[in-house]
């Protein structure tokens, strides 16, 4: 006999527990179901109280499961997918579902954004979704069609497209006149840096030791923790970046950023990777990826030309 619908917790209070679980963040589970961080406590504690059971242990600024959450958890964050892939498949067919891509927020304001216009005229008919965010979301659960992932090749899952590599040279605004990088010149100039320890080869400190110029003091540091934020800042002529080539080859080709004179690019182990979702494989998502595809191909084209 299945058991009484009437006793089952509300879906509200699932849907709160598995936003938690999901992100092992009250705060953003908040975010992802856009509401306060109040709203999903009282949604978890009352979730307990229907069943009696503790499901999160909660530390500072951390929770982790209880068993009963974990196993809870499993069950529910399964249950929830299947749920949104048969909403998916059952919606209204006048409404459009549009083309989930996710990548970083680095990848999508700066490579992906500017090119959205194009595939808009080119395919009027396809909606584009960009889910810009720099952690690893999980596009099976998090229902995404396309992941533009940043990583080197061994971290890249089966099946994964190769779009284009990774190259760094210092840039500047032409306004600056930086003619090099010796001693010299880099106590005159204030350096752009991505705040960001976990991408060492993106951070000053290891261009600078590499070439002996560890203990040169520049004039000053700006610190930013976007990618995208360096890039205004150089473009705005407040100090030189090491520009990340796929990223800004139309700004070095339209001379709105110049390489530092006599500074060639280095190349890192990483590179740009597209991901496909296997369960979402529709016709719209194979126009989008194909289309990604032939956008990395002129990029790197761009790239073994310069």
């Amino acid at each position: 006999m299945s058991y009484p619908l009437a006793k089952l917790p509300p879906l509200d209070l699932i849907k709160g527990f598995v936003a938690v679980g999901r992100r092992m963040s009250i705060t953003l589970a908040a975010q992802d179901l856009h509401v306060t961080q109040s709203a999903v406590s009282r949604q978890i504690r009352a979730l307990e109280a229907h069943l009696g059971v503790p499901l999160l242990v909660r530390g500072f600024r951390s929770v982790s499961f209880t068993a009963e959450g974990a196993q809870l958890f499993r069950m529910a964050d399964a249950w929830l997918s299947r749920l949104g892939d048969v909403t998916e498949q059952l919606r209204a067919p006048e409404r459009r579902t549009p083309v989930t891509v996710t990548t970083t927020i680095g990848v999508a304001s700066l490579w992906l954004l500017p090119r959205l216009g194009d595939f808009q005229a080119a395919y009027p008919h396809i909606d584009v979704r960009v889910a810009a965010d720099n952690r690893l979301i999980d596009i099976d659960r998090e229902s995404v069609d396309i992941a533009i992932r940043y990583s080197p090749r061994d971290m890249v899952p089966d099946g994964a497209v190769w779009l284009f590599g990774e190259s760094v040279v210092p840039v500047a605004h032409p306004s600056l006149q930086a003619r090099g990088l010796d001693a010299s010149e880099l106590q005159r100039h204030v350096l752009l840096e991505f705040d960001d320890p976990t991408r060492p080869w993106l951070q000053w400190s290891e261009w600078l030791n590499a070439r002996g110029l560890g203990r040169v003091r520049p004039r000053g540091m700006l610190r930013f923790n976007q990618y995208d934020q360096i890039v205004h800042a150089a473009l705005a002529g407040h100090g030189i970046a090491l520009g990340r080539l796929a990223l800004i080859a139309p700004m070095l080709a339209d001379h709105r950023l110049e390489a530092v004179g006599g500074q060639t690019a280095s190349a890192t182990e990483h590179a740009y990777w597209l991901v496909r979702n296997t369960r979402r494989s529709t016709p719209d998502a194979d126009v989008v990826a194909t289309w990604l595809t032939e956008q990395a191909a002129s990029t790197a084209r761009g790239l073994i030309a310069e």
